[in-house]
């Protein structure tokens, strides 16, 4: 009997050893794995978090830093309009180029420092070299600050079509070869106003 209750006793702890190992190795299963999708909860969202930021390339970067000096000075040439132009309807038109321009250098701005890029110094524009781009030389822009009534009128027309056509030729740069989906999605609406504003422009001076 006493055999036979000792068998008994070491089949019971070998049952409970076995049980107890059963437990703690699916315990450490279980560890494991919720470490392992832990992690996974963890970083995952880091991947869709840059996904939705976009990545940017030299492209964008060329694209931002070419186009706040082009808006700066376009900006201030519709600044000149107020108290020069003879025609309300040049007037109104520096206004809306304005208030398109301001912001979307604030945005571009935004993007050179949040990519870690310099954004262009204040006054970069007012020694670009003629033809660059559609940008004015310092002269042209200084023989448009002294102009007022048609003479102001046609010469901001003039000058600020060629600059909505260098604007547009960027645009279509960075639309061809940008990877980053807010500026290309700027370079499409630069696009579509400035062509709109460059036909406006010719109808003003006769030329449509």
């Amino acid at each position: 009997m006493n055999s036979k209750r000792s068998r008994i006793r070491r089949a019971a702890a070998v049952t409970a050893a076995a049980a107890t190992a059963l437990v703690l190795a699916a315990c450490g299963t279980a560890d494991d794995g919720s470490a392992g999708h832990g992690g996974h909860t963890a970083t995952s969202p880091s991947a869709p978090a840059a996904a939705s930021q976009g990545r940017h390339n030299a492209a964008d970067v060329a694209f931002a830093k070419g186009m706040i000096p082009h808006h700066r000075q376009a900006v201030r040439m519709a600044g000149l309009a107020p108290g020069r132009a003879g025609s309300a309807e040049v007037r109104k038109l520096a206004e809306d180029i304005r208030k398109a321009q301001g912001p979307e250098i604030s945005t571009l701005s935004g993007w050179l420092t949040s990519w870690g890029e310099e954004v262009p110094a204040e006054g970069a524009a007012d020694h670009s070299a003629h033809g660059a781009d559609g940008m004015m030389t310092a002269g042209q822009m200084d023989a448009l600050e002294d102009s007022s009534g048609t003479a102001f009128d046609t010469a901001f027309l003039e000058m600020m079509i060629e600059h909505h056509e260098g604007a547009v030729a960027m645009a279509r740069t960075e639309r061809a070869d940008g990877a980053y989906g807010p500026a290309k999605k700027m370079a499409d609406a630069i696009i579509a106003s400035q062509t709109a504003e460059i036909a406006r422009m010719n109808k003003l001076l006769g030329k449509d």
